[in-house]
């Protein structure tokens, strides 16, 4: 048996004809506008088929419309987002963008009720205008008045003045030097010509000063021959202060106060005397405008060129009130991305009463304030910081006046007018009323907040295009370093997840390799770096969140990349624990911070580059100690290498950086040890050769080397025996080999001997007093640039002698560092 034939769900609307013939049917009629490269939107086709079952009205009609063909679409055409018109009566009553199948399906039996309730009981229909070209012909409608305003308003006129190069100066042949001048001095000719006056023109010119005793004096030298006329203007687009400026550069009316007074003037040079004084200019605007009229009456001033106006993109706040968002959320959204608002910050919350009454706290003894503080805490609102340019003043302009009715009445195609919630009297929407008011309420809604992030060891070849997307994503990078993690700080870093199963492989994971550690600085931020992670599983983050960090870089579950805060207290937490008590400015930058990652970089060389300067500071008499010991402590507290060797704040965590090498312990020895030895080794290799060359310059004795040669042997043989017994291993009979063998070492080891230092030093000396240290520098600096002009003396290391006995093991460890570099010398 043939099968029936399906009925046609929707007609197709090809040309205008048939657009006029759905339209006047009657009835409410879904319309899918489509491109024709595009087709109809097939994926709600199955739901409206489900509708028009279920409701089963004949009033109820569907079809798709091709918007090329059609006049009446001629609007649609080009735009690419699926589009459902609602007409009803041949008027649009509804509109929805997108194939959002929520929206479709509450829309069409709301629309239908409405339409059945204008045919059968003759209500009134509610016609609406697209409100995306609402907008835009509100936004045409303002440019064309503002260019209409902009030809009927004269704009305004450049400033200009009048300048005359008389008689005297044309006769004189200084027309062009002047004219030269003038433009050296940045004046813009806009007219000139060369006028003969009659005597009936000059004393009309200079009738102003008809009472003067030299008027007739003027009026006769002004007629004697030709003037050179010129209209200037200067400066900025406006021409503002030409006049003056003009003045001032003619300088005094009497040209032989001029000579006296302002001798670089153009009256100093070319004038005469009161009358014969070469130039004239304006005294001011009137008089410019009499006396360009007088020569130029049908000259036109140019307009001054207005500045475009510049496009002021802005943020606003935006609040869903509770009532609204439960009812209308979806299509609130939709409207404001309509209006062309970028959602930059967005939060559902719930207030409390103290929050909503802080937050109106302007509206405090008003009539509506306990309805307002009931009306925001009644359940979740949502906040949303909108941005666009002029948000703030279009924003107000989407919503509406205050009061519902009021909105109804005058704006009915407002936000507050057609999402208004039934039996609530407080409208639905809040917006900033100014700039100001918009700042602190963001502020308020959404604080400037800290967050850490990680980007783990199996993402560091990835950490650029990593840190590229967080700064893309608005983030403001407030501190950051790379460092090896210790099994303690991993534990501490994940303690929340002790005792699950994969808590062991996650610590062994983190301390396999460096970590690259941020603090990252913007308006919610534990929320808004957890949602550029996604998801903690890959594959999850590659279908929900494919452009999230994770979906990108991520291999599996335990190597996923990146670790961010879970919340705000989290962050506080682990951003003390790696980097210690750091304070934060309001644009969430550090306070105080100093450019301490390149102090170190500098110090790492500097003991290799700077110890010719260290010679010469030596040889200048030995007060190098103070400097050593303030640089010391700068480089100390500068250096992200010192938490390879000091405890992690507050909780006495190592963390090895993975910028500094590191020396591993050979067998036997202990980690003290090992730090003293390499720093111990460094010395003795550099300090003797800036002390030895030092001598050399200053004292120019071999005697005086030879004796600090042997003296210092003697000290070093002592401190290899005061080693051997603080170490207890084999260490001292090592350093007891000679110089070679010591010199040997850092090759062994592969480190970089200046890159090393720093860390070294600081290893050994961190077990020391600072008064140690104070004492020890004199010895290695002033004791030993004295060293040469003493022995000159006879008096060799007496002082060294005479220091109390309890310091002389530390000095004598200092001395032993020196015997290396001396027995190449030799």
């Amino acid at each position: 048996m043939a099968r029936k034939k399906e009925i046609q769900l929707q007609e197709e609307l090809k040309n205008q004809e048939q657009w006029d013939d759905f339209l006047s049917k009657k009835g409410l009629g879904m319309i899918d506008v489509y491109q024709a490269w595009a087709g109809p939107c097939a994926a709600v086709n199955g739901m409206l088929r489900r509708i028009k079952n279920e409701l089963g009205d004949d009033l109820l009609r569907f079809a798709s419309a091709e918007a090329d063909n059609i006049e009446a679409l001629e609007r649609y055409r080009g735009r690419c987002q699926p589009t459902f018109l609602f007409m009803a009566g041949g008027e649009l009553v509804h509109v929805i963008r997108g194939a959002n199948a929520p929206l479709i399906n509450k829309a069409i039996p709301d629309l239908l009720k409405a339409e059945h309730s204008v045919l059968e009981d003759g209500s009134e229909r509610k016609v609406i205008t697209d409100p995306i070209f609402d907008q835009e012909d509100k936004e045409t409608e303002a440019e064309e008045e503002e260019e209409e305003a902009g030809e009927e308003e004269a704009g305004p006129q450049k400033e200009v003045t009048v300048a005359i190069i008389k008689p005297d100066a044309v006769q004189a042949g200084h027309v062009e030097d002047i004219i030269q001048r003038v433009k050296d001095a940045g004046f813009e000719i806009l007219a000139q010509e060369e006028r003969m006056l009659t005597e009936e023109e000059a004393r009309e010119f200079y009738s102003h000063k008809a009472d003067e005793e030299f008027f007739d004096e003027l009026v006769a030298f002004m007629a004697s021959g030709p003037s050179h006329v010129l209209v200037l203007t200067k400066g900025d687009d406006t021409g503002a202060e030409v006049i003056d400026e003009w003045r001032k550069i003619i300088g005094p009316f009497d040209s032989t106060v001029a000579k006296e007074e302002a001798p670089d003037s153009l009256r100093a040079q070319y004038g005469t005397d009161k009358s014969m004084n070469a130039l004239h200019g304006s005294d001011s605007h009137e008089m410019a405008t009499r006396e360009l009229a007088f020569f130029f009456p049908n000259f036109q001033i140019p307009k001054a060129e207005a500045k475009p106006a510049e496009k002021r993109l802005q943020r606003t706040l935006a609040l869903i009130r509770p009532d609204a968002l439960k009812e209308h959320k979806d299509e609130i959204l939709a409207k404001i991305q309509e209006a062309g608002f970028t959602v930059a910050l967005q939060k559902e919350m719930q207030l409390t009463k103290d929050q909503a009454a802080e937050f109106y706290k302007e509206h405090e003894g008003q009539d509506y304030f306990e309805q307002l503080i009931e009306s925001m805490t009644c359940g979740p609102l949502l906040a949303l910081g909108l941005a666009r340019e002029d948000a703030v003043e279009r924003w107000r302009d989407l919503l509406g006046p205050k009061e519902v009715p009021v909105a109804k009445e005058e704006a009915p195609d407002s936000l507050r007018a057609q999402f208004a919630v039934e039996d609530v009297p407080v409208n639905p929407l809040h917006g900033s009323d100014s700039l100001e008011s918009a700042e602190k309420e963001v502020q308020f809604f959404f604080p400037m907040q800290q967050t850490l992030a990680v980007v783990k060891p199996d993402a560091q070849e990835h950490k650029d295009a990593i840190i590229a997307r967080i700064k893309e994503a608005g983030f403001n990078i407030a501190f950051q370093k790379e460092t090896a993690l210790t099994e303690e700080l991993a534990q501490q870093l994940y303690t929340e997840h002790e005792g699950k199963e994969f808590y062991p492989q996650l610590v062994e994971h983190m301390t396999s390799g460096p970590s690259l550690f941020m603090v990252l600085s913007v308006e919610d931020a534990v929320e808004k770096f957890r949602s550029l992670m996604g998801p903690t599983d890959p594959e999850v983050a590659k279908e929900q969140s494919p452009d999230s960090l994770r979906a990108q870089f991520a291999s599996d579950m335990l190597k996923n990349a990146l670790h961010g805060s879970s919340n705000p207290d989290h962050a506080q937490e682990k951003i003390k624990a790696i980097f210690g008590d750091i304070e934060f400015n309001t644009d969430g930058t550090v306070k105080g911070m100093e450019p301490e990652l390149d102090m170190v970089t500098e110090g790492d060389k500097e003991p290799a580059e700077g110890e010719e300067g260290e010679k010469e500071e030596e040889g200048e008499g030995g007060e190098k100690p103070a400097e050593e010991e303030g640089e010391k402590k700068e480089e100390e507290e500068a250096k992200p290498e010192e938490e390879a060797l000091h405890t992690a704040p507050s909780h006495g965590l190592l963390v090895s950086p993975v910028n500094t090498p590191v020396l591993t312990p050979a067998p036997g020895e202990t980690p003290a040890t090992e730090a003293e030895a390499p720093a111990a080794e460094e010395q003795k290799e550099e300090t003797p050769e800036g002390g030895e060359e030092a001598k050399a310059e200053e004292g120019g004795n071999e005697g005086a080397q030879e004796e600090t040669s042997a003296e210092q042997t003697n000290d070093a043989e002592t401190k290899d025996e005061n080693e051997q017994k603080e170490a207890g291993e084999n260490e001292g009979s090592e350093q007891a080999e000679g110089n070679e063998g010591e010199k040997e070492r850092p090759e062994e080891e592969g480190t970089a001997e200046p890159a090393a230092e720093p860390a070294q030093e600081e290893g050994g000396e961190k077990e020391e007093s600072t008064e140690k240290e104070s004492e020890e520098k004199p010895e290695g600096g002033e004791a030993e640039a004295a060293a040469p002009a003493e022995a000159g003396e006879g008096e060799g290391e007496k002082a060294d002698e005479e220091k109390p006995a309890e310091d002389a093991e530390q000095k004598e460890g200092e001395k032993a560092e020196e015997k290396p570099a001396e027995a190449p010398a030799e």
